[in-house]
């Protein structure tokens, strides 16, 4: 592991905010790589995936959180928990808001973060403003909500932006050593990891007509001789008619969902991916 032998920072950082702020998205920006989840669908993000950032002297690592949201049913009090929990452990916080969305619910949201932990706070997709001058509001109404130790407006999508929160954030972890070798990304295993870019194609292609509970397991995880892997992983869900909405007219949204998955593992673990993929109903299945 590759040290500076001085002044090095390391500290956790805690991404929150209301559900398809854009969280997921601007930790991909920052790792320059896909790691976190990123879908149409709210509540996409199960666990706090640990992404880590080697820069500099500093190495900050990521909690990428579910949304932080009202929770009603036991599933989604889990999540919400996850966040919270993500919160108390980082030594930084950033709140992320969508700039095109109401905003209900988010002072509950920024009462959650304690007073002494740094917190920035990221107002995202201000590239869907053409003039700024009109979210000169809204900047100021969340100015007067807590005392941020910046405020940035950025496009993560569009990774415009994203560099100037990677600055102030390398400041802002506590000094001390590294946790990890300046060549880990992440903790999350490749085959966990190869599970949640499925999952996320799962929901690209069948957008509001699954619940969140549908789920990607890894079955096997094949090394091949010609640096290809063969990864066999089956979607999970809980309802006979679920499994038909999966499967589509003669397997073909089955198909779909393989093909788009399989396009995106081979840019993720860079190399040649053989996916199959198969559908099982498991109703005792629980996130």
């Amino acid at each position: 592991m590759t040290q500076h032998k001085n002044n090095t920072r390391c500290g956790y950082v805690a991404l929150i905010g209301a559900p398809n702020a854009g969280k997921s998205t601007l930790l991909n920006a920052l790792l320059g790589q896909k790691l976190a989840i990123v879908s149409a669908k709210p509540q996409t993000t199960r666990t706090a995936i640990l992404g880590i950032v080697t820069e500099g002297p500093a190495q900050l690592c990521f909690l990428d959180t579910p949304g932080l949201f009202a929770a009603n049913g036991k599933f989604e009090q889990s999540l919400v928990a996850a966040a919270q929990q993500a919160i108390a452990d980082a030594d930084v916080v950033v709140m992320v808001m969508d700039a095109t969305q109401r905003r209900e619910g988010l002072d509950e949201v920024v009462g959650k973060i304690p007073h002494k932990k740094p917190a920035f706070l990221v107002i995202n997709k201000v590239d869907k403003f053409r003039n700024k001058e009109k979210l000169l509001p809204l900047i100021k109404q969340w100015q007067d909500k807590f005392l941020w130790k910046h405020i940035f407006l950025l496009s993560a999508l569009k990774n415009d932006g994203v560099a100037d929160v990677m600055k102030h954030l390398t400041a802002a972890v506590p000094e001390g050593p590294w946790l990890y070798g300046d060549d880990v990304l992440t903790t999350l295993p490749e085959r966990d990891l190869a599970a949640e870019v499925t999952r996320e194609q799962l929901y690209h292609q069948l957008h509001q007509e699954l619940p969140y509970d549908a789920t990607v397991r890894a079955i096997s995880w094949e090394e091949r001789k010609d640096g290809s892997v063969a990864i066999a992983q089956e979607i999970v869900v809980m309802r006979a008619n679920q499994r038909k909405i999966v499967l589509g007219a003669g397997g073909q949204q089955l198909k779909a969902i393989g093909v788009a998955a399989r396009t995106e593992l081979a840019k993720v673990l860079d190399r040649k991916v053989h996916l199959n993929l198969t559908v099982v109903v498991d109703e005792t299945w629980k996130p």
